[in-house]
């Protein structure tokens, strides 16, 4: 427990996973609160008046003990996970919940921030530091400190209750993925599925003392059988396992989750004066209102939908030619979707994926950012790690200088969520001369190795890992004087550039020359591969879109205005009515499994990978315009985007990199839209 009280001997001051035990974690939490509220009191009771440096500084360094303790249990609960841990998230969460209101809530403390507010223009604060100050103003006015006391104790109670439901709503997610497996002892029944995806569900079927072949809901697991396996029923039964979730009339039922979350994410935002959640969380966003968002969404699905309805056509004329199919199913959509891109391009996943092993296309990666940024990835084996399949490596810039630490976890397991993420056990700041720097981590859930074959990839999968590597360089190459704004701690629909941005690189010859060759005879992938791969990179690009686009449109009608919600499906289903191809299936519901936003922080924000998506195009046709490897644009990309994290509004940092604000037809010709 004193572990946390310090700082960690260890290298890097690196995460001690080894010496944490999880019986230490709750009296830790109580113990790094404790010290968190002293530093907050002597900020409070700083007898002398108000200033920059002993109000607002002060208050971004303080609980530094707190915040690293939170970063590696809550990581943890998401990468590595247990029923123990679950119960201690339980308890602690509303300890966290409670402290973070006693901060917002604290009216003397409030005081000092708005003596300091109402002074600004006198201040000479650097364009860094007004933002600062900017940020710690409306962490109060927007979180309650305007409230009477009648309104903060609802505001408590609200905030507390949240917490908990989110949490909830995630280990039911989570049990439910874990609770599911298509047992399967006929081997005729895998008739289409590739060798590498059969090996590994025999090789789960041993690990479970089983005959035969196991699939379950993870996604190297779930995808390859719902995207080759010829036989319909049983991808119409995975399917529909994947799609009811939490949606099952079952202790994990996430429907009442669902209906509270969103009554109370309402609540709260009239109570500060809000029209809707959606105006209170937009507010801080470059789209800035509801009205904003609604109109961008409705311009793209005007755009997309013509060319989606033209693709699903063609699709379900192509199922209907082959195998007599009359209606195509959401069990289909895969699967015919691969079949006609084999046709059409001659290409297909396993044709691909051998020259795509794992550690290859890892270094591809890192190859590409030392060729941009000036930056080597060592692996280091002398930093604590929290599980064995975890890699560590020391970031290096050109003069040996440490950049950051890179944690990557790419298989997944039982303790694990699924899907793939960037997360940080320490930031980047500047205190007493020192640049500290940041420690990073992306979490994926790859395809893992077999007895014979290592860890090959998908094409999708070598997109994801870029685009987790590139909010891992927002991270690691944040340069700020505040933690609070460094990094990726930046307006979430600017968040996604990084990410976003870096995926064009898996699409360049010049690029893939770097990693993509095959995993037996280092053969580099052959041109036509890579040609066939731009080629179809827009195919069926129109439904891909809409889908997106009816995950943002439902996000917006959840959040968009109070309302009383009787039936979470039918609610679902007529949100997203206009933006769907394929027909209704009853027993689905996608909210009751929708963790962006009913437990990561993406309410209201869900539109941001597409308004990411203007904004990574525009970015990447200047790469394009100059050359994808260009030193001077990489720079520009570097210190005004990567390096700034929130220090400045996103559009003031786009527009200093490329110049002009971004425009969306880059968007809509890169994915062949116009």
């Amino acid at each position: 427990m004193q572990l946390f009280l310090r700082k960690f001997e260890t290298k890097h001051n690196s995460a001690p996973f080894n010496q944490i035990k999880l019986t230490d974690y709750k009296e830790a939490f109580e113990k790094t609160i404790e010290l968190a509220r002293t530093e907050i009191d002597s900020i409070v009771n700083n007898a002398e008046k108000p200033t920059f440096s002993n109000t607002i500084e002060a208050l971004d360094f303080s609980g530094e003990n707190l915040d690293r303790l939170s970063s590696i249990f809550f990581n943890l609960n998401s990468a590595e996970t247990c029923d123990e841990m679950q119960k201690i998230a339980q308890e602690v969460s509303p300890l966290l919940t409670a402290f973070s209101n006693d901060i917002a809530l604290n009216e003397e403390l409030f005081k000092r921030v708005k003596t300091v507010y109402d002074q600004k223009d006198a201040l000479n604060l650097t364009t860094e530091q007004a933002t600062l100050l900017d940020k710690k103003f409306k962490g109060f006015s927007r979180n309650g400190a305007l409230l009477n006391e009648e309104d903060k104790l609802k505001l408590r109670e609200i905030d507390t209750e949240l917490a908990k439901l989110k949490l909830t709503f995630g280990e039911n997610v989570l049990a439910e993925t874990n609770n599911y497996q298509l047992h399967i002892t006929n081997e005729s029944d895998l008739k289409g599925l590739p060798d590498g995806a059969k090996e590994m569900a025999a090789s789960l079927a041993k690990s479970k003392n089983l005959e035969g072949w196991v699939f379950t809901l993870d996604f190297p697991s779930y995808l390859p059988f719902v995207t080759y396996v010829e036989n319909r029923e049983l991808r119409k039964e995975i399917s529909i396992a994947a799609g009811k979730k939490a949606f099952q009339d079952n202790e994990f039922d996430n429907k009442e989750n669902v209906k509270r979350i969103v009554e109370l994410r309402h609540k709260r935002a009239n109570l500060l004066g809000y029209q809707s959640h959606s105006h209170f969380v937009l507010e801080e966003r470059m789209a800035q209102n509801p009205e904003k968002v609604q109109s961008f969404l409705n311009d793209l699905l005007e755009k997309a939908k013509p060319a989606a309805q033209k693709e699903f056509a063609q699709l379900t004329t192509f199922a209907k030619e082959l195998d007599g199919i009359e209606q195509l199913e959401k069990w289909d959509g895969a699967y015919y979707s691969e079949k006609l891109k084999q046709k059409l391009f001659s290409l297909d996943d396993e044709l691909l994926k051998p020259y795509f092993k794992l550690e290859n296309v890892l270094n591809g990666a890192f190859t590409i950012a030392e060729k941009l940024f000036g930056i080597t990835f060592k692996e280091v084996f002398d930093i604590d790690k929290y599980h064995e399949d975890v890699q560590t490596f020391e970031v290096l810039d050109f003069e040996g200088q440490l950049v950051a630490v890179f944690y990557s976890d790419f298989f997944p397991r039982k303790g694990k969520r699924n899907g793939a993420w960037m997360t940080s056990y320490k930031p980047q700041y500047i205190k007493d001369g020192i640049n500290e720097r940041p420690h990073v981590s992306i979490v994926c859930n790859f395809t893992p190795p077999t007895e014979t074959k290592p860890s090959l990839l998908t094409f999708n999968e070598v997109t994801t890992l870029f685009h987790e590597f590139g909010h891992a360089l927002h991270g690691m190459l944040a340069n700020t004087t505040y933690p609070s704004l460094s990094g990726t701690s930046v307006y979430w629909d600017f968040v996604e550039l990084p990410s976003q941005v870096m995926e064009n690189w898996c699409y360049e010859p010049e690029a893939l020359a770097l990693f993509a060759k095959h995993y037996e005879t280092g053969e580099i992938i052959p041109q036509q591969y890579v040609e066939k791969i731009k080629e179809s990179a827009s195919f069926l690009e129109g439904m891909a879109t809409l889908r997106q686009l009816s995950f943002g449109i439902l996000d917006m009608t959840y959040h968009g205005k109070s309302q009383t919600i009787d039936d979470v499906k039918a609610f679902e289903k007529q949100a997203m009515e206009i933006a769907s191809l394929y027909p209704d299936v009853e027993e689905n519901c996608m909210s009751t499994s929708f963790s962006h936003i009913f437990q990561g922080g993406y309410s209201s924000g869900y539109y941001s990978y597409k308004w990411a998506e203007v904004l990574d195009a525009d970015a990447f046709a200047y790469f394009q315009e100059k050359g994808i490897f260009n030193k001077e644009v990489a720079t520009k990309f570097k210190d005004n985007v990567l390096s700034k994290g929130g220090t400045e509004l996103p559009m003031e940092l786009y527009k200093k990199f490329r110049g002009q604000e971004p425009k969306v037809e880059a968007l809509l010709k890169r994915a062949g839209l116009i």
